[in-house]
């Protein structure tokens, strides 16, 4: 088998669910035939008055303007014209910021020059574009932005702007300055060439092997204006668009174009949360192209669901309850608690368990409490609910019923729920209350994964999916023992036709072997381990574990946590000495071995609501020494998104193509899907370029995920 010097290989796993036997029920597989349902009022977004250009992105039809979609605005494109076919995901992550990323099919270019490496495979290109809103439109003044279009990677269409726009009745004015692409025509002197004579001519191509943001090319070299307006016809369903544009197509990537006119006119239809727009480029060249959009903030799923149970203005003297038996089955089905045991003193009543079902806690709590002050006696003044993850006390909800009571039956103009009660780690005087249980016993569960890469040679998409199915001994209640068996079944690995790329390197392969493992049998090994997992203290958490912790990795290692309830910081660390599995059979190993660890920090900054901020410091597989910092942003729907880099004492040339590993994702609760409310999510990777540099360590079980009930940010 003929090697190539290149590979485009990504390993992205979409983990879509753990469904344990305990919430089998309610996350049963309707969660995703559930897509089909008819969406609550919710759902349908509101139409704005931009749309998308060509390459992603709000603009006209080539060119960015200044106009931005609104916070939390999703489109998914699909762009076509003669040469190029381009597929995007533009999101509006804050009111100020937008990204896009886009895969282009060059037409006129091959993938590779070896037939044997990509066959005839056209030439796949991905890019990444952001933009920022500098200052808001306001009477007089126009709305500004500043950008970059395809900053990060091979440059085909490298670009910065600065863009203007200024609405007036029913005419949108656009005017621009591009570097870069979008300003190859030259039309302008460059403005900064009067600052420095460096701005006048802009370096070669880019830089290393791709994957590097190249600041030293920003704003220099030729420059050209753009502008142009749009439309809004009488017919609101229908925009029409007027662009001039300063690129010269005679050196485009897809060959020397002609352009036969700078003038381009399009019409967009916008028909419910879909559009198609229709365009004529270069005066020869007739482009279309179809979108659908959503917003992350306010998309929903109807639900069936019980009502809240109602707190009568008259209560029934009791002085016990009446019938103990009612109140688990109740917690259950009308508020999703499965409870494990209950104690009541004099003035409290205190229930211990796990919540199940609601992902919102504010509305989980107001559940179990309508349920209990209707079932407790008169004299209980306080509710203890302790809830828990696995064996661990994770939350104390301290409830006054006198104000719970008041706020459910709406006392007050202003009900509030959430005053009525406080969050805090369990105390030991209330767990010391709990009888000693036996928690030894069988447990099962049951994954969905997806594999999925991007632009190989061999297929623009490849896949691999199946299940992971899970099963454990727990033998105390802090010691158990686990394993996980992966089916795959459906796939089109089998087109893959070489198994690591040639690539001369002095980097460990920890990673780039990951052909050899995902074509292996149809059911393997995913890990068997032993694990002991406990509260160290209030707000401090441990585990220890060894085995066969993950698809490539065996070993030992350890993990502490330190993570108040309700704060926005949490610290901890892990350290872990792994040898590398063979990707041969289940059970042996190769003689690679490595000791990794990080120190992991995680701040929820108040500056930036609903965003969390991930960094890891330490010791990679490769025996590379680093930083990986990740950003997600939550929307008001539950969706997250996030993006994630690490940079290590690699070089870029050390590191191969790509230049240092990044990667995106996207992770969407299932309870967008599910008829009922549930718990559980999946997450959709991107990564664009996965080598063996800057790789951690995929632990079986993460005391950040365990926690995270302690300070939901992903729950």
């Amino acid at each position: 088998m003929k090697m190539i010097k290149k590979t485009n290989m990504r390993y992205q796993r979409v983990s879509l669910a753990v469904i344990t036997a305990l919430s089998c029920g309610a996350l049963s597989c309707t969660a995703f035939s559930a897509l089909a349902a008819e969406p609550e009022a919710g759902w349908q977004q509101e139409t704005t008055a931009t749309s998308q250009m060509a390459h992603g992105g709000v603009g006209l039809i080539q060119t960015p303007t200044a106009r931005m979609a609104d916070a939390g605005a999703m489109s998914l494109n699909y762009t076509d014209n003669e040469e190029y076919r381009f597929w995007s995901v533009s999101l509006q992550l804050f009111d100020w910021m937008e990204s896009t990323v886009r895969y282009t099919d060059v037409r006129t270019r091959l993938y590779s020059q070896d037939p044997g490496f990509s066959g005839d495979q056209t030439l796949k290109d991905k890019g990444i574009d952001v933009k920022f809103r500098l200052w808001q439109e306001s009477t007089y003044l126009p709305q500004v932005s500043l950008g970059f279009r395809d900053f990060g990677g091979t440059g085909f269409f490298e670009s910065e702007f600065l863009a203007f726009s200024k609405k007036w009745h029913d005419f949108d004015f656009h005017l621009g300055i591009g570097w870069g692409y979008l300003g190859s025509a030259g039309n302008i002197s460059n403005p900064f060439c009067q600052v420095s004579d460096s701005f006048c001519q802009r370096p070669g191509g880019f830089s290393g092997l791709g994957g590097k943001i190249d600041y030293q090319r920003f704003f220099k070299g030729s420059a050209s204006l753009y502008g142009g307006l749009e439309y809004q016809t009488p017919w609101q369903p229908l925009k029409l668009k007027l662009e001039y544009e300063g690129n010269d197509y005679s050196r485009d990537k897809a060959g020397g174009l002609i352009q036969d006119s700078r003038w381009n006119f399009g019409a967009v239809y916008q028909w419910r949360d879909f559009s198609f727009d229709l365009n004529y480029q270069r005066g020869n060249t007739f482009g279309f192209g179809a979108h659908y959009s959503l917003n992350l903030h306010t998309a929903s799923q109807i639900k069936v669901k019980p009502a809240m149970r109602p707190v009568p203005q008259q209560l029934a003297e009791k002085h016990e309850i009446s019938d103990r038996d009612l109140i688990p089955q109740a917690l259950l089905t009308e508020a999703g608690f499965m409870l494990r045991n209950s104690r009541m003193t004099d003035d409290e009543f205190i229930i211990y368990g796990q919540s199940l079902y609601y992902r919102d806690d504010k509305e989980a709590t107001e559940r179990i409490g309508r349920v209990l002050v209707t079932e407790i006696p008169s004299h209980i003044k306080t509710i203890r609910i302790v809830e828990y993850a696995g064996t661990m006390a994770m939350v104390e909800k301290v409830i006054d019923v006198d104000s719970f009571i008041a706020n459910a039956r709406y006392d007050q103009l202003q009900s509030d729920i959430r005053s009525t009660y406080v969050r805090q780690s369990p105390t030991a005087d209330t767990l010391a209350r709990l009888d000693k249980q036996s928690y030894s016993g069988f447990y099962t569960s049951m994954e969905a994964f997806w594999i999925q890469t991007f632009g190989s040679p061999e297929a623009f998409y490849m896949y691999q999916g199946g299940l992971f199915l899970g099963a454990g001994y727990r033998l105390s209640e802090n010691v158990s023992f686990n394993t996980t068996a992966k089916v795959t079944l459906l796939e089109n690995f089998d087109k893959f036709n070489f198994k690591v790329d040639a690539q001369d390197t002095d980097v460990p392969r920890v990673r780039t072997y990951i052909r050899e493992y995902v074509t292996g049998n149809r059911v393997t090994m995913e890990n068997l381990y032993l694990q002991w997992q406990d509260k160290l203290a209030p707000d401090i958490f441990g585990q220890v574990y060894a085995g066969y912790l993950e698809t490539m990795y065996g070993g030992i290692g350890a993990e502490v946590l330190y993570r108040p309830v309700d704060s926005n910081f949490a610290i901890g660390f892990d350290i872990n000495y792994v040898r590398q599995r063979s990707y041969e059979n289940n059970f042996d190993f190769f003689d690679y071995n490595a000791v990794t660890g990080f120190v992991n920090l995680y701040w929820k900054p108040e500056i930036l609501p609903d965003t969390q901020f991930t960094v890891n410091v330490g010791q990679y597989l490769a025996k590379d020494k680093g930083v990986t910092i990740e950003a997600a942003k939550r929307f008001d729907s539950g969706i997250i998104v996030g993006a994630y880099a690490a940079i290590t004492n690699l070089s870029a040339e050390q590191y191969g193509e790509g230049s240092f590993t990044k990667g995106f994702y996207v992770s969407i609760p299932f309870d967008l899907f599910s008829l009922k409310p549930s718990k559980g999510r999946g997450r959709l990777p991107w990564i664009p370029i996965a080598r063996d540099g800057g790789q951690m360590l995929n632990r079986p079980v993460s005391l950040i995920n365990v926690t995270e009930s302690r300070s939901a940010f992903f729950d």
